[in-house]
């Protein structure tokens, strides 16, 4: 799915600052730097300050009122407290940032909105049929599937260091911030405890379903098989996981929670093909960012193929073509969709996609410019999930 470092002034530059800012009227005085800080001072301070600088410096501190003897102590002891926090409340921080940005916050972001707005559309249809005891339930399955994104997006950092450490520095192990024998312990521990909550909870149909999408996973990511050499199959692959056994598998599993028997209605028919085919142009459009590492490594992509310009446009096009077929079933379909809101909203949309083309065209994509442009996509595909529930 995404994320300080920067060190505490010394107080040799607090000190030099304040000369400098400070008016001959009221000068302010440094207070006398230890050696630590006096280490800092020179080593921090560019350019090095001149003979008459430290000259003003003393002056300037036999001038000080008393005053502000009473606030440098305390910034100093302020400052002396943050350098010399606790190392082991450093580390579990540091370890927790680095398995947050392991777990891709933003395919997180689309897991949890889709299975939410499934759920809410199971729900809508059945409200005679809501019980109270059925959010546990629900909480644990939104668990789970926050497992499988896991389990999925990690395997592959796994597998991609020396890709990612080219295209993607920031993700945890190719930026060194978490060893590869915890990755596989998170992973690990991913799969598991997803089995283990579907299988308990949500019975042997949608326990295979699951375990189906784990297995997509890994052999999209892991040798020999690794189809993510293989653009068509890639592509099918993120297609059915993101987009069909999620929708299927999660209004499925709600329905069951119902007591009721599984059967389609339009509109979870129709947001099942849409994501189908949005998922497809995400797999698509995310090589984009990733051109340069993937012909490094000799990865097989479209994008490396086709040429970055192709690629944004031919995603582009396919997601025309799901707003335009949107606005469509809301037109010839009015008893199954809400039409203010169906037309309105995908012609908003598709003309934001549109101005962002525009935008990446006149970027000469730059890529910088590209990785806006497929953070925008998936701004859009969380837009659908978001009205999907009310339409």
């Amino acid at each position: 799915m995404e994320l300080s470092f920067s060190p505490p002034s010394s107080l040799g530059i607090s000190a030099l600052n304040t000369h400098r800012n400070t008016s001959s009227h009221q000068p302010k005085i440094p207070i006398k730097p230890t050696s630590k800080s006096f280490d800092l001072f020179f080593k921090s301070s560019k350019p090095f300050p001149s003979s008459t600088e430290i000259y003003s410096l003393k002056r300037s501190s036999k001038l000080a009122p008393n005053r502000h003897y009473r606030r440098n102590p305390i910034w100093a002891c302020s400052q002396a407290g943050a350098a010399g926090s606790d190392p082991i409340l450093n580390k579990i921080s540091d370890f927790k940032d680095a398995c947050w940005r392991f777990l891709r916050p933003h395919t997180i972001r689309g897991t949890a909105l889709g299975s939410t707005a499934l759920v809410a559309r199971a729900l809508i249809e059945n409200t005679n049929l809501i019980k109270w005891s059925l959010v546990l339930k629900a909480f644990s399955g939104l668990f789970a599937l926050i497992c499988g994104n896991g389990y999925i997006v990690g395997i592959n950092q796994i597998y991609d260091i020396g890709i990612d450490k080219v295209n993607k520095p920031y993700l945890p192990i190719a930026a060194g911030d978490l060893s590869v024998q915890s990755a596989w312990l998170l992973v690990i521990f991913f799969a598991v405890a997803g089995v283990l909550i579907v299988g308990l909870n949500f019975g042997p149909f949608i326990t295979s379903l699951y375990c189906l999408g784990l297995f997509l996973g890994t052999i999209y990511s892991v040798p020999p098989l690794r189809f993510k050499r293989f653009p068509v199959i890639a592509f099918l692959i993120i297609a059915t996981v993101r987009g069909f056994l999620l929708n299927f598998g999660v209004y499925h599993a709600t329905r069951a929670a119902l007591g009721l028997p599984f059967e389609w209605s339009s509109p979870v028919a129709f947001i099942t093909t849409f994501v189908t085919l949005f998922a497809l142009v995400i797999a698509i459009t995310k090589d984009l960012p990733d051109v340069e590492g993937d012909r490094k490594y000799n990865i097989s992509t479209l994008a490396t193929k086709l040429g970055v310009r192709n690629i944004a446009f031919l995603g582009s096009g396919l997601l025309l073509v799901n707003y335009v077929g949107a606005v469509l079933a809301a037109i010839y379909m009015p008893q199954d969709f809400s039409r203010s809101l169906m037309i309105p909203a995908h012609t908003i949309l598709a003309l934001s996609l549109v101005f962002q083309m525009w935008v990446l065209e006149q970027a000469n994509y730059t890529k910088e410019a590209i990785s806006g442009f497929y953070r925008f996509i998936w701004n859009l595909f969380y837009a659908e999930y978001i009205i999907f529930p009310f339409i």
